[in-house]
């Protein structure tokens, strides 16, 4: 198994670990403003600053496992050598999103970290660089998996879905 795919499943395990702890966050939350009228100050804040880094997160790892949303109608009816190409012409249109989401969100990370940007008011406020960071370093780190997929597809080291649905991007031992 590559170094990406093991990034890939770290970096989901981080992402797992986030929203557990975001779920105890939450809770504390709800305990504090409904037993004692002290609600976790900058939960929201927290919330919606982690919710997106939590999805980018799990990209590379839903393209590896063949978790990209997709319909097998025209597959199904294409040869394999259509379908190898079906698969390669949605990975490249895969990539070009990714570098599209790079290329619009890198000014917007230098500028949010040159000027120190934050979301939230009183007694927390939340920078908002890491989330755009986030956002660019998962996007290309997306566009490479799709590249990447292409590379494996080739050199025949995936499984066909249609001899295990859904494990596209399971490597062949």
């Amino acid at each position: 198994m590559g170094i990406q795919i093991r990034t890939a499943r770290f970096l989901h395990i981080v992402s797992a670990g986030w929203t557990l702890a975001l779920a105890f966050l939450v809770f504390g939350d709800v305990i504090g403003r409904v037993g004692f009228s002290a609600p976790i100050p900058g939960t929201k804040e927290i919330l919606q600053n982690s919710v997106v880094t939590i999805t980018f997160l799990q990209i590379p790892l839903a393209i590896y496992s063949g978790s990209m949303l997709r319909t097998s109608i025209l597959a199904d009816l294409l040869p394999p050598v259509g379908r190898r190409l079906l698969r390669t012409v949605a990975a490249l249109l895969g990539c070009a999103l990714f570098l599209g989401l790079v290329y619009g969100t890198w000014p917007s990370f230098l500028d949010a970290y040159r000027i120190g940007e934050y979301e939230g008011e009183g007694s927390l406020r939340v920078s908002t660089w890491p989330v755009r960071g986030a956002i660019v370093a998962m996007s290309a780190f997306g566009a490479l998996a799709y590249l990447w997929m292409i590379v494996l597809d080739w050199r025949g080291l995936l499984i066909e879905e249609n001899e295990a649905p859904g494990a596209l991007a399971r490597i062949v031992d």
